[in-house]
């Protein structure tokens, strides 16, 4: 059974905005680069572009966002093999995140399309 539209938006927003908080979190607390912080935290503002578009579920930001979020899993998988704890962790989560979202914003992408009956 496919879940309807309206919990796949729920689902692609709540996994986007924790993506965003963990970014955040991870690069000035909980494992940055460098004491105190570090510039890597920019890496959350891409993440900013596509939150209007996928909470108020527009099919398109969907369709560009799954690819876009392509970026962020791979770098949860590099860091989840290269860096040492805490860092690795925070990886495995943002890997974890940056799927859930990817297919929630498929799933929408396709429950939204629009009907090829009748097309030529």
């Amino acid at each position: 059974m496919m879940p309807t539209a309206r919990t796949l938006i729920l689902i692609a927003s709540a996994s986007l905005i924790a993506l965003i908080l963990l970014c955040l979190a991870w690069e000035l607390w909980l494992a940055p680069l460098r004491p105190g912080g570090s510039w890597l935290v920019l890496k959350a503002l891409p993440l900013l572009l596509p939150l209007m578009g996928i909470l108020k579920g527009r099919r398109y930001t969907y369709q560009w966002a799954s690819m876009f979020i392509l970026l962020y899993f791979t770098e949860g998988v590099m860091r989840a093999w290269s860096d040492r704890q805490p860092s690795a962790s925070l990886a495995v989560i943002e890997i974890v995140l940056s799927v859930v979202f990817y297919l929630a914003a498929i799933a929408y992408a396709k429950k939204t399309a629009p009907s090829k009956t009748g097309a030529v």
